[in-house]
């Protein structure tokens, strides 16, 4: 970082000559320190005497000798006394007395002179080592009241109150941040709405000879793992100025007034380095909606009207350009996204085919492949998978790589290391039984039976009955042949039959169904109840519109938005596709059933099975019908 640009500790007096590490004030903290234990001993005092009434030494040996003492405890500065008049009241008021302790008092005989009287007596401390403990205890109290004081000072501000508002932001140039448009794949869209920014604040003469004026703000709206922090660093790196980073929780304080006291600090920083770029990570902790709906909080407002104060008052022309990412716009204050402020959106979607396998030449960059690796068939079978699921699948395939001694990761790598992703390792330690095998190899084939005789069904590409880390006794695993955007009734359809397969064959075979399906029943619940609510695809409902989705890029679930009753019909309409379903994938399998007895005692046997194998099987079925078909004409 050049020091003559940016340098926010220069005038900071409890800096030390590093610039870096704060200069500790330690006479202060144990002055602080010692006020507290003293304070905090005279209030101890004070709520301790309260409880007692206080007498003289001769007031305590008239009642010894008259024999009015009922209880007697023995401290190590005084003795607390109870007579038995005051015994003899309710628990609640009784109120006991103390005396000084003489320092001539033996203290062995006097605890043996009380207790031959019949007095009860409570020996606390009997040596003579009050002094000892004392200086102990108020010697442990000052240490931990120092290092407490110590650590809040510097939470306050890095050794005082001059830096209570000081903002957390950290500053970033090109090399820092070490990336480019180039470490950046898959978001093709995205980057060229950037570039934009890029040039204005490498020519912003070009824009005001014409009168134009850049957005002060753009939101990078995505679902979490696409790179929008990447994405706002690569900027940075290619216009070649300062990058302030910050988190939008970084702004919430439990002092109110710091976050806006943080954020005018913030834009203060970037005015004076400008041009730079300024980006704000998860803003929807301080940009959260103010109306009631989502609560009410006093600091999160001030920090968010502050916010939209700094943004209306620095001049764009300056080169001051606000990046802000979040994967929830739908709780954004409506005035942070009004023209003038973050009004323009870039969307950071999930990659297609393409982007996906850019992403793991990207991060396949730096690592050793064989030749037989096929970067092209991982990025079809990755379907859905952000930036970062693939960054992982690569790290996963290269220390697997390594656990196996191989100096290069090769396609059998990555293909493992995908199916541990979505379905944890191997359990190699679990044993089924054989009729567990046999229930699970029948299930298994029921879904990839299904799905290979219907046309709208994607091919399968792998059955296995291993049992897996996250719970799973086996798994079908499907690869789409093309990349695609829209569904078909008829092929949600053929998907609801192949969820329930599994279930199907389990009651066509065995004649009663087990735990195994839970998974698929839940999917086709979700899906018929999409169909039914989002999609319009129900006799039931039509076109109407049921539910209503929340949290895009987040979990997406669909919730109800309707009445109770159009609710009911709602129910009613995903029982009948879901029951239509089973029968149909019943109704298949009982026309297949010598297939599915073949391929399930084949998979018992194997354990596992690709979709070359099971296409086999299907395609010598068919054979002999094809012949016979033949022969007829």
């Amino acid at each position: 970082m050049d020091p003559e640009r940016s340098n926010p500790n220069q005038n900071n007096p409890n800096r030390g000559h590093d610039g870096d590490k704060p200069k500790t004030n330690g006479w202060a903290a144990l002055t602080i320190a010692i006020l507290v234990v003293l304070a905090f001993s005279t209030i101890f005092n004070t709520v301790s005497n309260s409880q007692y009434t206080q007498t003289t030494w001769s007031e305590f040996r008239d009642a010894m000798e008259s024999n009015d003492l009922s209880e007697v405890e023995i401290r190590p500065d005084r003795i607390v006394y109870m007579t038995k008049e005051e015994a003899k009241k309710p628990p609640k008021e009784q109120k006991a007395c103390f005396t000084g302790l003489p320092y001539s008092l033996d203290l062995m005989t006097f605890a043996n002179e009380l207790d031959a009287m019949g007095v009860k007596v409570d020996e606390q401390i009997v040596e003579d080592n009050s002094t000892i403990m004392m200086v102990l205890y108020y010697a442990g109290m000052l240490m931990l009241s120092f290092f407490m004081i110590r650590m809040l000072m510097k939470r306050m501000g890095d050794g005082g109150m001059g830096n209570f508002g000081k903002s957390k932001a950290k500053v970033y140039m090109e090399k820092d941040t070490g990336v480019r448009f180039a470490d950046v794949a898959g978001q093709d869209e995205a980057k060229e709405s950037l570039k934009e920014i890029i040039d204005f604040l490498h020519n912003p003469g070009k824009y005001a000879a014409i009168g134009a004026k850049l957005p002060k703000g753009a939101l990078l709206v995505g679902s979490p793992g696409t790179g929008k922090t990447l994405i706002a660093k690569a900027v940075a790196g290619e216009a070649n100025v300062p990058f302030f980073y910050i988190s939008g929780s970084d702004f919430v304080e439990m002092f109110v007034g710091m976050g806006a006291s943080r954020v005018r600090d913030l834009f203060q920083q970037a005015a004076k380095v400008a041009p730079c770029i300024i980006f704000i990570d998860e803003i929807d902790a301080v940009g959260r909606s103010r109306d009631s709906r989502f609560g009410s909080n006093s600091e999160q407002e001030q920090t968010l009207n502050q916010l939209l104060a700094e943004i209306d008052g620095f001049d764009s022309t300056k080169g001051i350009v606000c990046l802000a990412a979040t994967n929830r716009p739908e709780i954004l204050d409506k005035a942070l996204l009004r023209p003038g402020r973050f009004d323009r959106r870039i969307i950071v979607d999930r990659p297609n085919l393409q982007g996906r396998l850019d992403t793991l030449k990207v991060h396949t960059r730096r690592i050793k492949l064989s030749e037989d690796v096929d970067l092209n068939k991982i990025a079809q079978q990755t379907a859905g998978a952000v930036g970062a699921d693939l960054a992982n699948l690569v790290n996963e395939a290269a220390l697997r790589a390594v656990r196996n001694g191989r100096k290069a990761v090769n396609q059998e790598d990555l293909l493992v290391s995908f199916e541990t992703v979505i379905a944890g390792s191997e359990k190699k330690n679990t044993v089924l039984s054989d009729m567990e095998k046999r229930l699970v190899s029948y299930h298994e084939i029921g879904h990839a039976l299904i799905s290979a005789l219907e046309k709208d069904a994607a091919p399968v590409t792998k059955i296995t009955i291993v049992p897996h880390t996250d719970g799973a006794l086996g798994y079908t695993l499907y690869l789409p042949e093309e990349e695609k955007y829209l569904s078909t009734k008829a092929e949600l359809l053929t998907k609801l039959k192949s969820l329930l397969g599994g279930r199907a064959a389990e009651e066509l075979v065995f004649g009663t169904v087990t735990t195994g399906a839970s998974n698929d029943i839940q999917q086709a619940t979700g899906l018929a109840r999409n169909m039914v609510a989002l999609y319009g695809m129900s006799e039931e409902l039509g076109l109407m519109a049921a539910a209503s989705v929340q949290n895009q890029y987040l979990e997406g679930q669909a919730h109800m938005d309707c009445s109770n009753e159009t609710a009911a019909l709602v129910d009613q309409a995903v029982q009948r596709l879901l029951k239509e379903a089973y029968a149909g994938s019943k109704q298949l399998l009982t026309e297949n059933r010598g297939l599915l007895d073949e391929i399930a005692e084949y998979l018992l046997i194997k354990e596992t099975i690709t979709g070359e194998e099971l296409m086999a099987f299907i395609h010598a079925a068919k054979a002999p019908r094809l012949e016979e078909a033949e022969n007829a004409e």
